[in-house]
């Protein structure tokens, strides 16, 4: 599984767009997210479409962003993790 590109990006804006606004988030690189100096969230393509990586402690969480249902469990983790709360 690829890292995403541009194109595949593009149909992210909305959500990437929501993680901008997350304070304590920094993009080094489109769709790669970094807090407090280490790796946070970045995102995969395949034939199986889009995914989004969480670090969630000291593990990494996978998840399916290829609608708004699979995006807003994505945010709804990323807001848990942000407010202390890790979600699984």
């Amino acid at each position: 599984m690829k890292h995403a590109g541009a194109a595949a990006l593009a149909g992210l804006e909305g959500l990437l767009a929501a993680l901008r606004a997350r304070p304590g988030l920094v993009e080094k690189k489109p769709g790669i997210f970094y807090r407090k100096g280490q790796a946070f969230a970045h995102f995969h393509e395949d034939a199986a479409g889009m995914f989004g990586d969480l670090r969630m402690g000291a593990e990494w969480e996978r998840f399916e962003v290829n609608g708004a249902v699979g995006e807003a469990a994505f945010l709804a983790a990323v807001d848990g993790v942000l407010g202390g709360r890790l979600q699984r």
